[in-house]
């Protein structure tokens, strides 16, 4: 009896600490992207910000953040998520000074800071994008799980890479990761609902 009472106890204790957990994160929104749970420090960035100085999340406390990785040579995945994001800022209306879109190379052989600010310029004049030398990128997509890869292509190459958008809140913990393809309105339902928090 007494092994079963210590059974019943520590199943107890379970349900209890189960049900503490789930009350927390029922205090969550439900976001459309994949949610991390728990949330989690985003890892910080220290690279060249295209609008000039030094990129890093600090500087965004108090927005949410969508950060992406791609190219500027990208023939159709960065420019569509691109598109996406500049879409969902523009719905967002007065709440879209709350966003800050944050792009970072996977090519810093081509993507300089004045050549990503000139691309990023083309869908919204708000977006920061980030680059270095190719270890400190290399250092971030390993802190993220980012995959780039690069594969020749006529007399020039390509990158394949990872195209998920991560999704920061205000206090720099990550969120979620959108996946590619996703529409303007999931993006706008998690930064509205991040930022009624």
């Amino acid at each position: 009896m007494k092994h079963h009472g210590r059974v019943t106890g520590w199943l107890t204790a379970m349900v209890v600490s189960l049900s503490a957990m789930c009350a927390v994160a029922a205090d969550r929104p439900a976001l459309k992207a994949g949610v991390f749970e728990p949330p989690r420090a985003a890892p910080e960035l220290s690279l060249d910000a295209s609008s000039g100085g030094k990129l890093a999340l600090a500087n965004y406390r108090g927005k949410v953040v969508l950060l992406g990785f791609g190219f500027t040579s990208c023939p159709e995945v960065c420019p569509t998520t691109l598109a996406t994001l500049a879409q969902a800022r523009k719905r967002l209306g007065a709440q879209g000074e709350q966003l800050q879109v944050v792009y970072v190379t996977v090519d810093p052989e081509r993507d300089n800071a004045d050549r990503m600010r000139a691309y990023l310029h083309g869908f919204d004049a708000t977006f920061v994008g980030g680059t270095g030398t190719p270890e400190q990128l290399a250092g971030v997509r390993k802190n993220y799980g980012v995959m780039a890869e690069r594969k020749p292509f006529g007399n020039s190459y390509t990158i394949a890479h990872s195209s998920s958008v991560y999704v920061i809140d205000q206090k720099g913990l990550l969120r979620g990761m959108m996946p590619y393809g996703r529409l303007p309105d999931d993006y706008v339902h998690d930064v509205r609902a991040l930022l009624s928090e």
